[in-house]
């Protein structure tokens, strides 16, 4: 990739005029590596996961209208990243919108516009129940965890510690039994999401997260009496090899180490979503 790179892709560029002192800047994807890539993200899992690539990993429009048509969704986390998947092409239902700090004017956007919603904190349950009002929305919806299960070798990448400041902190004095009664009050809520972290968090780690969000949608559907969580949402995050062109871990190892320590993923009893991102495109 990196010989064929330099010695085709740069002199084509600069005869074409996309390189110049005018415009000296400019972006290249590897379609066909990109294609591979994702035909092995789509192979390593059964067909009731869902994949949204992450858009925070390459918002060019070009580069989410190749994602999408390779049947990826889109993961976005901020209004920005959101109006551009939509110019991208993704349909409101293939978004999954995952911002922090949601103003009002936006959830009720993405309310309207019926894209997937997942809630940091009770404070935004409460203002989307307000917003609700008792209507319906075409919105998936449920809320962030933050499962506390430990940092990876690069904390600043790593989102399931004590103090993670991402999602509901599952173990955190009585959150545990707020969420079960958020989820009793408003049959709306029909999701779970967490995200461990990226670059840096070893595939364990990252497993026994999502070990703890299986373990509270199980527990909430028993304590329902129904399955009302119907969507799990495991984030991504695979950590990328920038050593070597060896792509390492593959999609592959982590569907192995999921199926062993949280199997009800591949039973089909839950749709389950991920978010990959660098991992898609870093190579």
């Amino acid at each position: 990739m990196a010989k064929s790179f330099c010695h085709q892709v740069l002199p084509a560029a600069v005869d074409a005029s996309l390189l110049s002192e005018d415009s000296p800047l400019a972006a290249f994807v590897d379609t066909d590596g990109a294609a591979a890539t994702v035909g092995s993200l789509h192979a390593a899992f059964p067909d009731h996961f869902q994949h949204a690539f992450a858009a925070k990993a390459n918002t060019m429009r070009a580069a989410l209208e190749l994602v999408r048509s390779l049947g990826m969704q889109c993961e976005v986390a901020s209004p920005g990243e959101l109006e551009q998947a939509l110019r991208a092409g993704f349909e409101p239902a293939q978004i999954v919108f995952d911002e922090p700090a949601k103003t009002v004017q936006v959830l009720k956007r993405v309310l309207e516009l019926g894209v997937g919603l997942n809630l940091d904190n009770f404070q935004e349950f409460e203002r989307v129940q307000a917003l609700l009002g008792g209507t319906e929305s075409a919105s998936s919806i449920g809320f962030r965890i933050n499962p506390q299960v430990g940092s990876g070798d690069i904390a600043a990448m790593s989102t399931a510690t004590r103090f993670s400041k991402f999602g509901v902190a599952l173990k955190d004095a009585d959150n545990r039994q707020k969420l079960i009664d958020c989820y009793a009050r408003a049959p709306w809520l029909t999701t779970l999401h967490t995200h461990i972290g990226s670059q840096g968090c070893s595939l364990d780690l990252m497993a026994a997260g999502i070990r703890e969000l299986v373990e509270l949608a199980e527990e909430i559907n028993s304590t329902l009496g129904h399955q009302q969580v119907c969507l799990l949402d495991i984030g991504g995050g695979l950590p990328v090899n920038f050593d070597s062109e060896e792509v390492k871990p593959g999609f592959s190892d982590y569907a192995q180490v999921l199926q062993r320590q949280a199997p009800e993923l591949f039973s089909g009893r839950y749709r389950v979503k991920t978010e990959f991102g660098r991992s898609v495109l870093a190579k």
